[in-house]
């Protein structure tokens, strides 16, 4: 069992990304942007993020750039979970294992996290 994070400004979709990784046996944790994220990050061990892009506080960009510039934390795979699709090339070059254009199928979730936790 893997502990994931899910990180959304929006509390129904975090909610619906915490039941869907809750039906795949996982631990959830939630965050409401990338600052509060970081912090989860620093304290405990994470295994996956899925990660919106537009969020107050920290973006998801800027949690990304600084999660894969830090040794600690680079191995860590992020899939990235947003409505702007002209991030999708930043996001997968600055080294997020996955990007996921909303709305999503519960099924490409479930594919990229098996995929990534192997």
């Amino acid at each position: 069992m893997a502990k994931i994070l899910v990180v959304d400004d929006n509390m129904i979709n975090r909610k619906l990304l915490s039941v869907l990784v809750k039906k795949l046996n996982h631990t959830v944790i939630e965050a409401e942007n990338g600052m509060e994220a970081l912090n989860i990050i620093k304290n405990e061990k994470i295994d996956m993020l899925l990660l919106d892009i537009i969020m107050p506080v920290m973006d998801g960009i800027d949690l990304l750039k600084i999660l894969k510039s830090d040794s600690e934390f680079s191995n860590i795979p992020v899939a990235i979970l947003t409505t702007d699709d002209t991030k999708k090339k930043e996001a997968l070059n600055l080294g997020a294992c996955a990007v996921l254009i909303k709305p999503f199928k519960e099924s490409d979730i479930q594919a990229i996290i098996e995929e990534n936790l192997k």
